[in-house]
């Protein structure tokens, strides 16, 4: 695989070539059940080295619950799981670990009040001397952060300076940074950009597509379909806790995915029922789009786990 230098990525990206590699982390039908109560059911995922695959969904979808099994937090009731071809049933998030698929959730596991190079390798702290005098290499970890974080393209005056005095987006990159330096192979990003802003969110996304350039199979969660279609390779949205879509970037446009995200079947519904009710210009609200069914509709409805082939609604490819 080619490597760009790190920092210059974040525009959007034509769709790349078919990968011939194998995925690293694949589900095969799979769900999870609480009881009586189903959370996932039937979700096809394939996770390629080098490329971006965005789960999207409403709140509910079962976007949270697809997470907790890929880390290792809860186990699947149905389908397989599998890892380097190979089924696994992930008990600790330790184990997802040490098969190379590290999370970084919202909240980040960072401690404001700490420097940056601490929070770095919180957990993992290097040392040197003898047992059972061993102290912390400071200098040592203080140089390998500051290294990692530039291969990443993330330069900072100061590594001493509270992790919490940085913005969001630069928080983020440290904890993608940490992620990858630590062995990462696939990378789980939960609603980066949640709490973002427009130039953050860009900060942001630029160093999704440094970690796809990398080598790394990312996971991006997200409900934005505008940040997702900018690094996305591949896009699978959820709903109710099923999978409505897959499909590859070449397969799909922004604005059908938009329509999926939003729920075009749904949106039709609404105008229609607002068209009973004075006072609203319903001629004047946004068409449905394809998913009602509308003209020339030729959206991929689907594709085969891991492919970039799509399914027509008509069942072609």
């Amino acid at each position: 695989m080619t490597t760009k230098t790190p920092g210059t990525q974040g525009a959007v990206r034509t769709d790349p070539a078919p990968g011939r590699e194998a995925p690293i982390v694949e589900l095969r039908g799979a769900g999870k059940a609480y009881g009586n109560v189903r959370a996932l059911h039937g979700v096809d995922l394939a996770v390629h080295p080098g490329r971006v695959t965005c789960v999207l969904g409403d709140n509910g979808a079962g976007k949270s619950t697809l997470i907790k099994i890929i880390s290792g937090l809860h186990q699947h009731t149905e389908g397989e799981f599998l890892v380097d071809g190979e089924p696994v049933r992930f008990t600790t998030p330790r184990d997802a670990l040490a098969r190379g698929i590290a999370t970084v959730y919202q909240d980040l596991a960072t401690v404001p009040l700490m420097p940056v190079w601490r929070n770095f390798f919180l957990g993992s702290e290097m040392t040197r001397g003898p047992w059972p005098v061993r102290r912390l290499d400071i200098a040592r970890m203080k140089r390998t952060a500051d290294e990692e974080l530039r291969n990443m393209g993330i330069v900072l005056d100061d590594l001493e300076q509270p992790i919490g005095t940085l913005s969001g987006g630069q928080r983020q990159c440290v904890a993608i940074a940490r992620a990858v330096y630590f062995g990462a192979r696939v990378l789980i990003l939960d609603e980066p950009t949640a709490a973002l802003g427009v130039k953050q969110s860009g900060v942001v996304l630029k160093y999704v597509a440094a970690a796809r350039e990398r080598g790394l199979g990312v996971i991006l969660i997200t409900h934005n379909p505008h940040h997702a279609y900018m690094v996305g390779d591949h896009f699978s949205v959820l709903r109710l806790g099923t999978l409505e879509l897959s499909a590859a970037r070449s397969g799909i446009t922004l604005e059908q995915l938009t329509n999926h995200m939003a729920g075009g079947a749904e949106l039709a519904t609404l105008k229609h029922e607002l068209a009973q009710v004075g006072g609203v210009d319903v001629e004047a609200l946004p068409d449905a789009g394809p998913e009602a069914g509308g003209a020339g509709d030729a959206a991929p409805k689907d594709t085969a786990p891991g492919t970039d082939v799509p399914h027509t609604a008509e069942g072609k490819a």
